[in-house]
């Protein structure tokens, strides 16, 4: 986690009321300048801020977009570190990105690690050579990666994926010789799901790679040398702290619940494919954020959902359903939050705002604070992995429009 500095009581202390119309001012005075990225899981409060609203790729595909024309200097992304360095590699040099506070991490990208990827590459490789094993491992990640990992990917020619596009991405890497084994990192969930999806017999044609094993002498992450020969995929040992809160009982909870009611509508369990197999194998339908918020607005009057993402997205498509007539519930009752989502907050966007508008300077001039850069060589590695993943669909499917309360 990187230092953030504490903020002074002006922010702190001021009712979130106050800091709604101390930021708005900030906005009509930085004009074109200023563009704000809101991801899907911010609370209400920093939603209403945005100036585009999505999940993390297309918030950074949007922003090199708005950033062609060179008016825009700042984008500030209320999101987490990995897509800030995501916005950072695809705008132009000219363009800083901020993130309003630097601790707002992501702990499924923390999972894997370029230093631990690249020791695992080397064992899966020695031990699969020592077993007579001559085909080819082709590198995956999930865009919830660091700048790091996806260099990593990139350079052993492999590719990024988002949760919408990983089946083309499956089918891309399988694509790529003869015998071609899948080392997908850092979501074993997405993974697993991918891979059952395309038909591989994930029971016996997959094993899991866990890095913290590997530190503590397992020599293959936990696997055993047959397990690594057989896989078909090799699955990092991380996962997302949200989607792993929803278990398979929550959806039994809900068949149970619509067996109790036989006179209202079935519920349609709709699942983001971070959750575990046994949920998604228990759900109706699986699908990236934009496909939840998209099966939710097409959905029919009167029709019943329970759906197993982040609370605030849930709870923004609720609100917005319920005028439908759509019934739309969050799939378990704990508190399934994004919690470092929640370090971005009403008063690190008004810091940061503050700096860029030079309240902090003494001639008045912007001063840029909590900016995120790539390392040149790692940005250039990088981009060949995300450049590999919007290749493989010759069209990415349209954003949804901005979530309103």
């Amino acid at each position: 986690m990187l230092w953030q500095p504490t903020l002074a009581e002006s922010y702190v202390k001021a009712s979130p009321g106050e800091l709604a119309v101390r930021i708005a001012a900030r906005k009509r005075e930085l004009g074109e300048r200023l563009l704000i990225l809101g991801h899907h899981y911010q609370v209400d409060e920093v939603i209403r801020h945005a100036d585009i609203t999505g999940d993390s790729l297309k918030l950074s595909q949007a922003a090199a977009e708005r950033c062609r024309d060179g008016g825009v200097r700042w984008v500030v992304f209320c999101g987490v570190h990995f897509m800030a360095e995501t916005a950072d590699m695809l705008t132009p040099e000219s363009v800083k990105v901020i993130l309003p506070d630097l601790s707002a991490g992501c702990s499924m990208a923390d999972m894997a690690h370029h230093d631990d990827a690249v020791d695992a590459w080397d064992r899966l490789h020695e031990s699969l050579k020592d077993q007579g094993w001559s085909g080819k491992i082709v590198p995956i990640t999930y865009v919830n990666s660091t700048a790091a990992v996806k260099a990593f990917v990139g350079e052993r020619g492999g590719a990024c994926c988002t949760s919408s596009n990983a089946d083309a991405a499956f089918a891309w890497a399988l694509s790529r010789g003869k015998d071609v084994k899948v080392l997908f990192l850092p979501d074993q969930h997405l993974g697993r799901n991918t891979a059952a999806a395309r038909g591989i017999d994930v029971e016996r044609r997959s094993c899991v790679y866990d890095p913290r094993l590997a530190r503590k002498g397992e020599p293959l992450g936990g696997a055993t040398a047959r397990q690594v020969l057989d896989a078909g995929v090799v699955l990092w040992a991380g996962h997302c702290s949200v989607h792993k809160l929803f278990r398979p009982e929550h959806c039994d909870q809900v068949r149970a619940d619509d067996a109790a009611h036989p006179e209202r509508a079935r519920t349609t369990i709709l699942v983001h494919p971070e959750c575990c197999k046994e949920v998604v194998d228990r759900a109706d339908l699986s699908g990236s954020t934009e496909f939840i918020i998209r099966s939710v607005r097409g959905a029919a009057p009167g029709s019943r959902w329970a759906i197993g993402t982040e609370h605030n997205l849930v709870a923004r498509l609720a609100r917005e359903s319920a005028a439908r007539g759509v019934s739309v519930r969050i799939l378990s009752d704990c508190q399934c939050l994004c919690t470092t989502m929640y370090r971005i907050d009403q008063p690190h966007l008004c810091w940061v705002l503050d700096h860029l508008a030079g309240a902090f300077s003494r001639d008045g001039s912007p001063r840029e604070v909590n900016v995120i850069r790539v390392h040149p060589e790692a940005r250039r590695l990088a981009l060949i992995a995300l450049e590999r993943m919007l290749a493989l669909t010759a069209s990415a499917p349209r954003a949804a429009p901005a979530l309103t309360d």
